[in-house]
């Protein structure tokens, strides 16, 4: 009896620590290592969680939740995690690394948040190649894996992941031994026509922000608002609102309302949706390489480890970055078009610096050359508008006179006398003593129709050099000078 009672106090302890258990803290998605920008959960495995679950940060009391949503992560999220359910957990350490990730995951079609049961297409870029790679998503808690089509030499490769169907959906990738990995995508989905869109990282102080209003199969948006925790941010025609410089205050929770209509759609008014909310979470920059030009280009990362590398990227033309292959962290550059650096190292990498736009001496001097070719035509243009318009002008000073009329010059011709016309001469005119040959004005009587008189000069001798009268009627006469000596043309004095 003592034996079977010995047995069932074994058996009430037993059940009494199981109840006492300690509860334990746990991530989902389970990261080795932590970026700047990831997100991710912690839950309190415990029996007596129905009682709620108190969370402590670095011994600190902080909320009480179920479920501790953290992200986007930053350096000021590393510390120790406990959780509170009857008992206090264990501490759960977390480090999280201020810096990039080696790798790069990007959505190359579709947009952060998609309709129910749609996909993204994504792409993975690692620059040391991907053998071994893998990747990753975590849907409502559970993690699966995601196989990767690879060839030996691929520095990136593109694929599509299942139908998204819960509100939120993790992609990451790995290589084999989890040492390196690739940022954290996220994304949303909606059941809605109207979605508020953003760029799928984190917003970073200091940087811009573009939200965007999106109308699912139109981009006929005739009227957008947005709102930022309730509160109008704009109201437009405008789809689209850029926050330039994000701040703390950034930190929020966004909407938007969309007018909108379809091409299809012939008749009846448009339609007004409003979107699901989306948080927007501000993080601060990683670490952040620079570049500086002097005689070429360097490139240097105070924040970074010093066994750090460095490898620099060049685009022109609008083109993505495109790495040079040049590891050096000083380079001569030879071409025109824009560079940038970033700082490597094993496990990691900075962001890349800004950009530096290079123009060749050669590019120069051309466009030197190009300058002075285009001010010199603009000179000889400018002058020779100029003469044209002075001989312009010229002509038009002569064409401006207007021609005498008939009938002023038939009235010069009777003698008619007009202010500011020719007079006729008059010879005896008072004070003014008529002159040897000097003529006579033409009297009106003296002429006859048709016909001019000659004008004689007095004392005309009709010798051999006095020219005679023409004879016809009707036809000039001979001008004979009168008073002229006859004989051999000479004139008497």
């Amino acid at each position: 009896m003592s034996g079977v009672q010995h047995l069932l106090l074994l058996a009430v302890f037993a059940l009494l620590a199981r109840c006492q258990q300690k509860p334990q803290v746990y991530m989902s998605p389970i990261l080795k290592q932590i970026f700047s920008g990831d997100l991710f959960f912690l839950r309190c495995n415990s029996s007596t969680s129905g009682n709620g679950v108190t969370w402590y940060f670095n011994n600190i009391k902080t909320i009480r939740s179920e479920i501790w949503k953290i992200g986007p992560a930053s350096p000021e999220h590393s510390g120790a995690y406990q959780c509170e359910s009857g008992q206090r957990s264990d501490s759960f350490s977390i480090k999280v690394l201020g810096y990039l990730p080696s790798a790069s995951l990007t959505i190359v079609a579709g947009q952060s948040v998609v309709q129910m049961t749609r996909s993204v297409v994504l792409q993975l870029e690692h620059e040391d190649g991907l053998i071994g790679w893998k990747c990753f998503v975590n849907r409502g808690g559970q993690t699966k894996t995601i196989r990767l089509m690879l060839r030996n030499d691929n520095v990136s490769v593109v694929f599509q992941p299942r139908r998204l169907n819960v509100p939120e959906t993790i992609f990451w990738c790995t290589d084999t031994n989890e040492q390196h990995r690739s940022n954290q995508i996220t994304v949303r989905t909606s059941v809605k026509d109207v979605s508020l869109e953003m760029y799928p990282l984190p917003a970073v102080l200091g940087e811009s922000l573009i939200l965007k209003c999106l109308a699912w199969g139109t981009d006929q948006i005739s009227h957008t608002v947005f709102y930022r925790n309730n509160s109008i941010l704009a109201n437009g025609v405008s789809s689209t609102y850029e926050l330039s410089n994000v701040t703390e205050s950034t930190s929020g929770s966004y909407k938007c309302i969309a007018t909108f209509t379809h091409k299809a759609r012939t008749e009846g008014p448009p339609y007004t949706v409003v979107s699901d909310d989306q948080d927007v979470f501000v993080q601060a920059p990683p670490m952040k390489a620079f570049l500086s030009a002097n005689t070429g280009l360097s490139c240097s990362c105070p924040l970074c480890p010093d066994d750090s590398s460095y490898r620099w990227y060049y685009k022109n033309n609008g083109q993505p970055w495109a790495l040079m292959g040049l590891y050096s962290q000083w380079i001569m550059p030879k071409e025109r078009g824009t560079y940038a650096c970033r700082a490597v190292w094993k496990d990691g990498r900075s962001s890349l610096s800004i950009g530096y736009t290079y123009q060749s001496p050669i590019s120069i001097l051309t466009g030197v050359v190009i300058v002075l070719v285009i001010l010199g035509l603009a000179a000889v243009i400018l002058y020779g508008t100029i003469r044209y318009k002075k001989r312009n002008a010229a002509g038009r000073i002569y064409e401006d006179m207007p021609l005498r009329s008939r009938d002023e010059y038939e009235m010069l011709q009777k003698g008619a006398k007009r202010e500011g016309e020719y007079d006729t001469l008059h010879p005896e005119a008072p004070g003014r003593q008529k002159k040897e040959g000097e003529y006579e004005a033409l009297k009106k009587e003296e002429m006859t129709s048709g016909e001019y008189h000659t004008v004689r000069m007095e004392g005309a001798v009709g010798g051999e050099g006095g020219y005679e009268a023409l004879k016809k009627e009707g036809v000039y006469h001979t001008l004979g000078m009168e008073g002229a000596a006859g004989g051999g043309g000479n004139t008497k004095d």
